[in-house]
């Protein structure tokens, strides 16, 4: 029989764990919490010093009867649920139901599932931290009372199944906020000119700059006539070259939220996906002889910190694998600052010595990619800046400057793993300049003045809006994902090419929260209650002072909204067709994933069906129907013919109303690398869109 029961959360660790412990241990899973607030009701006893009523949790009875006939057989019995807020919090509710005593040393965390973390962890058990327990606490019961009180409120007044929540409230603000800024914005117009030059076989352009003296902006066509205007003859003189050497440094390891950030750009996964398959690489993968392992550390992180063990195996790697002229000469350290809490380590492999090469036969395409980016930015953290050779040309004819810049790679560094993506700038490649030198006249080949207009701000991708609450001190870690997740199945906002935009509903329920609980909106505001919350978890403040200082006003904005909203009615549009199966008019309704066509018989006749969007392309099966845009059951764009049942033309590439050049089959748009092309779909036909 066993000595020591263990019980973790999942039981793909179980297995890993247990593995690594011995007979002497018992290893269980409790599957997540098994207590919890009621679903049925507030569940927080607001008169009593906001004294929560935890229930179990349903479904759950069986596992927490197990759990405890396991725990009367044993010594003792270690909880080891996962190390942050909420794995302190299920480690407090098991030790009540389990009768454990909270102050023993009953608490085991590791930040990473392999043997010489779970045996070290063992080794230093401590009592249950009830400073985070608090904060927890606090979060759910903040969250609860925001929620339960509002949603109602919204439920009577606007729409059933609506909610609101402190969170999820101020990402929803932000999507609005800038598509409003979109709407408003007003673009205004101005010039380059770009020119074409030639010394000897090459070529290289370069751009206008203004005076000899000054910079100088170009707002109008009249400005540009006036500058070629000026110009004398087809020579310039170079006035000046400035070459310089520049270094450019490594990204530090990931956090939860650069993660997501990295694997949505270069990945294209959603932060959801991204959380999915990080928990699996951190609750172990059978990687063959050596079983099941924990091949990253804990993914829930706001820390830039790595071990000292980590970077020293990663620089013995690094010199091993790459030269020691790719070691960066002193160690990497992570910077901290003012919201970093640095519970835990960065999110990086548990061992360097895994490369992604080694590891791919064991692991699925999406867990190969996501452990390789966490891999190759944990190396390049600690290897030696690159170096770019950069050069500056500026060319003069009669005080018009024109101005050209190069660089070029003299030494690859940390760029040869990995280069950090970026959601507005493309990867530096190299723009060789020729070997220009002051006092040198040269000849253009031609001048290319151009038009444009400046564009609004882009919408929020989800690595965009992860970064912005992340900057504003909105949510945690474990928050981000869940909170878009949240957005978006409650029909709040859309994503249309990877892009937030609100819906119709979103803009009603802000509305509705932003009149009558504008601090629930509010950033500052929100941004402060967080930093109250890490104050309980730092043991400064009291979690039950902390929600009564927020309850008090918050309850009387709940009495005034009850007593005050006026009920705001969507009215259905007339959609201009009658239904197909009965004969009266068909409607526009909204929807939680947006508007959609029904019957206005409902609910004697229940025929619906989605919002067709035409693309002007005769449909190529049938040469009758139309293409029209539809979206699949995940919210996928799809096309198809208008025509369907009788017509089941349909493609996930976007077709385009004229037939290839050389089959006369149909072409369709394809994204690439460089944007949008047009390939053919039977013959090798392709076009770059510019």
């Amino acid at each position: 029989m066993a000595d020591y029961l263990v019980i973790v959360e999942s039981p793909a660790k179980a297995k890993t764990i247990e593995r690594y412990l011995g007979k002497k241990y018992i290893v269980r899973a409790s599957l997540g919490h098994l207590r919890d607030l009621p679903k049925s009701q507030m569940g927080v006893d607001t008169e009593n010093d906001y004294e929560p009523k935890y229930i179990t949790i349903r479904g759950k009875g069986p596992i927490l009867q197990e759990l405890k006939k396991e725990a009367k057989k044993v010594k003792k019995v270690f909880l080891a649920a996962d190390p942050d807020r909420e794995g302190e919090a299920i480690a407090w509710h098991l030790a009540s139901q389990l009768g454990v005593d909270i102050e023993s040393n009953c608490r085991v965390v590791f930040n990473e599932i392999t043997k010489e973390a779970i045996k070290e962890s063992f080794k230093n058990p401590r009592p249950v931290d009830m400073d985070l327990v608090d904060s927890q606490q606090a979060r759910r019961i903040l969250d609860r009372l925001v929620g339960y009180n509002i949603s109602p409120i919204l439920w009577k007044k606007v729409k059933k199944g609506l909610s609101a929540g402190r969170v999820q409230s101020v990402a929803l603000r932000l999507i609005i906020d800038r598509e409003n800024e979109i709407n408003a914005f007003e673009p205004e117009e101005y010039w380059s000119i770009g020119a074409n030059f030639k010394k000897g076989k090459s070529e290289f352009e370069a751009v206008y700059y203004g005076t000899e003296k000054k910079k100088m902006a170009l707002s109008n066509k009249e400005e540009v006539d006036k500058v070629l205007a000026s110009l004398k003859g087809d020579h310039f003189d170079i006035v000046d070259v400035v070459k310089r050497e520049r270094k450019r440094n490594p990204a530090v390891p990931f956090t939860t939220s650069s993660l997501q950030q990295e694997a949505a750009r270069k990945l294209n996964f959603r932060a959801r996906k991204t959380m999915m398959v990080a928990q699996q690489l951190y609750e172990g993968i059978n990687i063959g002889k050596q079983g099941s392992v924990g091949l990253i550390t804990y993914m829930r992180t706001d820390s830039t910190r790595i071990a000292d063990s980590a970077i020293e195996e990663s620089r013995t790697f690094i010199e091993d694998t790459y030269g020691k002229e790719f070691l960066s000469t002193k160690k990497v350290e992570a910077k901290k600052n003012a919201k970093t809490q640095d519970a835990h380590e960065a999110v990086r492999p548990s061992s360097v010595m895994r490369p992604p090469a080694a590891m791919k036969a064991y692991l699925t395409r999406d867990q190969f990619r996501l452990y390789k980016l966490i891999w190759e930015r944990l190396v390049a953290s600690q290897m030696a800046p690159a170096i770019l050779d950069t050069v500056r040309v500026d060319l003069l004819n009669n005080d018009v400057r024109f101005r050209a810049n190069g660089s070029q790679v003299k030494f690859e560094g940390f760029m040869k793993v990995y280069v950090e993506g970026d959601d507005d700038k493309k990867e530096e490649k190299d723009k060789i300049l020729p070997p220009l030198e002051k006092g040198e006249e040269i000849k253009y080949k031609e001048i290319d003045p151009k038009q444009h207009f400046t564009q609004p701000p882009p919408r929020y991708t989800e690595a965009r809006l992860v970064g912005t609450l992340e900057d504003l001190g909105i949510g945690r870690p474990s928050t981000f994902a869940p909170t878009l997740d949240t957005i978006q199945r409650r029909g709040y906002v859309t994503l249309d090419a990877k892009r937030f935009i609100p819906t119709e509903l979103g803009g009603i329920v802000h509305s509705a929260v932003n009149e009558f609980f504008p601090d629930i909106i509010d950033v500052e505001f929100t941004a402060h209650m967080e930093r109250e919350l890490d104050e309980v978890e730092e043991g400064n403040k009291k979690w039950r002072k902390v929600i009564d200082d927020f309850f008090v006003d918050f309850e009387k904005h709940v009495e005034f909204a009850d007593a005050e909203m006026e009920k705001i009615e969507i009215k259905d549009e007339p959609a201009g067709e009658d239904c197909e199966k009965c004969g009266q008019p068909m409607v526009y309704k909204l929807g939680r994933y947006g508007k959609f066509m029904a019957c206005s018989g409902f609910p004697d006749c229940r025929n619906t069906k989605a919002i067709m969007k035409p693309i002007g392309v005769t449909c190529p099966t049938c040469k009758e129907g139309q293409v029209v845009e539809r979206k699949s059951k995940k919210r996928r764009i799809f096309y198809g013919c208008d025509q369907y049942p009788e017509c089941e033309y349909v493609s996930w590439d976007k077709p385009v109303a004229r037939p290839c050049p050389k089959c006369d089959n149909t072409l369709v748009e394809k994204k690439s690398k460089k944007g949008v092309r047009i390939e053919c779909t039977e013959c090798e036909y392709k076009e770059d869109i510019q």
